[in-house]
């Protein structure tokens, strides 16, 4: 374990130490959220992305010390371990070179060579590889043997030349010199199935393509793979073929005469029968790894930015999810996203029905007191942004929203179980006003893989996808807390340290038993020990608690450390909480002890001078431009507003408002060179763009970045804390300053 413990930290450029101690928290049961945030002190201040590193490195590390006690085993029941051998194993620091080693004496299917072998040809096969100046006729003479099915001296040949062609394919440095030179220079070719050119349109760029592999971006690798897999393109990996027999050649013939000549017509065949398809199945793996990783890369960053998106905050809300012949589903939400009232209405058909909504609209935005109106993106949403502001609701909030998978959680059990009694229509409008007003805990109900960030997330695999997403998530929902008394029990599943049973457990208990009064109150939870409270506890707030910490990140393990500093001043804990002077006052250094260093004291001082603050961006409110609804109202040299909705690595989406998202290319996001959109943008980043190209027939816009300030487009920031005041008392408070004025 210590040679693992010192190459983690050499690849990773820590010290040893930390990388221990983080493998030994891990081991103990610790999350990632928990360690980088609350044992600064045991892993000298590691974030949340080097421990995941250690993580993820180390587990690589132990699948390959599993795979090495397998092949170890295997080779002693084929009592083949020779102490040789055994180093070569233990010195192996990649799979692929313990494959490599393994190889020659894997179990293996009936082959050419076998059957070689089985003629009794293997010993003049080890005669001519040795590449010894001999007579090969006469040689060739001796092995011939009718009962063994060796006819002729050129069955005797070619029997030799089969065994040794597999020997070649075989050797663990041929195969390592052999895989380098693919990895270096290998070119993938792609071309079109024959027959399959008008099927295949949407695979038309690669209908005849070469590139170098080491070139290709992770997308087109991706496009290509799929091409392949629905029959549409035929790829072909490999170097260029003469360089590959040349360094061959060098490698294995050592002499000129008549044994090294059949060792070269066995390279030639052994390289095209063998060696080549061989390399070429690890190339693709490997290159669909690397591939695989970056999509997944870009795939979480954007899902991170989409979670960590400003909320709107505790906001009295009314949702639509347009429609024209069915109209749009309303629903009307409380500051807690709590489902007041739900209606139809039908603003698109007809003057009546028009006027029907109208009224529908206006007396529930009285009645509820609206603070904000949450539309639906699809279909029908520009035309119902439209009537909402023709309305002329004063001091109403008006907001686009993205509905992405708000579908998906519609259908869901998750919604069927809090709304079994409503249709998928109603639930979905739900989900667009929950969304606005918090969209952290509401797309946690939702399959990351359904909201419409992704860059091919349903090519690569699936189980790397998931782990990197689950990561993401559980990452975000830390990193803003969650409130224990509020919480679903999807959001709360993903608090560090939970998981699904103890949030249901907690959800059952807060039904039963009420609101939690202090975090304490957790341990009477079933089945929540002293370890899951320990990694939770710290993660979860509740607002106007007993103890002013509880709504703090501040730990529990930390509450008697604080409560110190209190008497120290002669105060109370919320005097600390509220005066920053008090603060101030402190001389940290006192405090530290074994287990309490600066970083946990001055996280702690952090956190008591904004208790519980949201970490996220402040709201701001959006518009696309008015009178641009479709495709055919865009025209060329435009600049319109518009919202990122996903970024790739060949550039970025924008909505703007047409219900066709716009590309902007790499190249036009900004005028000096970049090689990563996210130097510039984040996902639902408000923008300003050019319209460079619109192709209606393929629904294509192209969009430009270039000599814009990429300033946020806004009309006003609102308030994302809990905000109760009605208009009413707006108004009050308006008359009384103008009063006050006037005197």
């Amino acid at each position: 374990m210590k040679h693992y413990f010192e190459k983690i930290a050499n690849e990773l450029a820590l010290n040893v130490k930390q990388v221990q101690a983080t493998i030994t928290l891990l081991d103990e049961g610790s999350t990632i959220p928990f360690i980088a945030r609350y044992r600064k002190e045991v892993t000298d201040s590691l974030d949340e992305v080097q421990v995941m590193n250690i993580r993820n490195r180390f587990q690589q590390l132990r699948d390959l010390h599993k795979r090495r006690e397998s092949i170890f085993n295997s080779l002693k029941e084929l009592e083949k371990l020779s102490p040789e051998l055994e180093q070569q194993l233990l010195f192996a620091e990649d799979m692929a070179t313990l494959e490599d080693i393994y190889l020659p004496y894997k179990p293996k299917r009936k082959t050419r060579a076998s059957v070689a072998k089985e003629k009794g040809l293997e010993p003049l096969a080890l005669l001519v590889w040795e590449q010894k100046d001999i007579d090969l006729e006469i040689e060739l003479i001796n092995y011939i043997d009718v009962e063994k099915g060796v006819n002729t001296k050129e069955e005797a040949l070619a029997g030799v030349s089969d065994i040794i062609a597999e020997m070649i394919s075989e050797q663990a440095s041929i195969r390592t010199a052999l895989r380098k030179l693919f990895l270096e220079k290998a070119t993938i070719k792609s071309c079109v199935i024959s027959g399959k050119e008008l099927e295949a349109i949407k695979f038309q760029d690669y209908f005849d393509w070469e590139e170098l592999l080491v070139n290709v971006p992770s997308h087109r690798i991706l496009a290509m793979r799929r091409g392949e897999k629905e029959l549409f393109l035929r790829l072909d990996i490999a170097p260029p073929e003469e360089e590959a027999l040349c360094l061959l050649e060098k490698m294995i013939v050592k002499a000129n005469n008549v044994s090294a000549n059949v060792v070269l017509t066995a390279i030639q065949d052994g390289y095209k029968r063998l060696l080549k398809p061989s390399m070429e199945t690890e190339i693709r793996v490997i290159s669909k790894q690397r591939a695989d990783e970056e999509a997944i890369k870009v795939f979480a960053n954007n899902v991170r930015q989409l979670l960590l998106s400003a909320p709107l905050g505790q906001k009295r809300i009314l949702a639509l999810d347009p429609g024209f012949r069915t109209g749009c589903k309303l629903v009307c939400l409380d500051e807690q996203g709590k489902l007041v009232e739900h209606a139809t209405i039908f603003p698109h058909t007809g003057q009546h029905q028009r006027l029907d909504a109208e009224k529908t609209v206006r007396h529930l935005v009285e009645k509820y007191r609206i603070e904000a109106v949450g539309i639906g993106n699809g279909t029908a949403s520009r035309e119902t942004e439209n009537f909402v502001r023709g309305l002329g609701l004063e001091n109403l909030i008006v907001v686009m929203v993205n509905e992405s998978g708000a579908s998906i959680y519609s259908a869901s059990e998750v919604a069927r179980e809090e709304f079994p009694d409503k249709d998928v229509t109603v639930r979905g409008a739900v989900s667009i006003g929950r969304r606005l007003m918090d969209p952290l805990a509401e797309l946690v109900k939702i399959d990351p893989k359904s909201i419409g960030v992704g860059q091919y997330q349903h090519d690569v695999d699936q189980h790397q996808l998931q782990h990197s997403l689950d990561d993401t998530v559980i990452s975000c929902v830390n990193t803003v807390g969650v409130e224990l008394n509020t919480a679903s029990q999807q959001l709360l599943s993903y608090v560090s340290g939970l998981g699904s049973q103890l949030a249901k457990n907690i959800i059952t208990y807060r039904n039963e038993n009420g609101a939690f009064t202090s975090r304490e109150v957790l341990k009477k939870v079933p089945r929540l020990g002293d370890k899951a409270f320990e990694q939770a506890a710290g993660f979860l707030r509740i607002l106007n608690a007993q103890h002013p910490l509880d709504a703090t990140a501040v730990h529990p393990e930390r509450y008697a450390l604080v409560e110190k500093m209190a008497n120290d001043s002669l105060c109370t804990v919320q005097d600390l909480i509220s005066n920053e002077s008090l603060r101030k006052q402190l001389k940290l250094d006192n405090y530290v002890s074994e287990g309490i260093g600066r970083p946990t004291l001055n996280d702690i001082i952090t956190e008591l001078a904004k208790p519980g603050r949201d970490p996220r961006e402040q709201f701001e409110v959006f518009s696309f431009a008015e009178g641009i609804h479709g495709m055919k109202d865009l025209k060329k040299g435009m600049r319109l507003p518009g919202i990122v909705t996903n970024i790739t690595k060949f550039g970025v989406f924008v909505d703007i408002g047409v219900h066709q998202d716009g590309l902007i290319h790499l190249s036009e996001l900004t005028n000096r060179y970049i090689s990563d959109a996210t130097e510039v943008v984040k996902v639902q980043q408000k923008v300003y763009v050019t319209v460079l190209d619109v192709d209606i027939d393929r629904k294509r816009i192209s969009l430009s970045m270039k000599n814009e300030l990429s300033k946020p487009v806004t009309k006003k920031k609102t308030n994302n804390t809990p905000n109760n005041t009605s208009k009413d008392d707006m108004k009050q408070k308006l008359a009384a300053l103008q009063s006050k004025f006037r005197a």
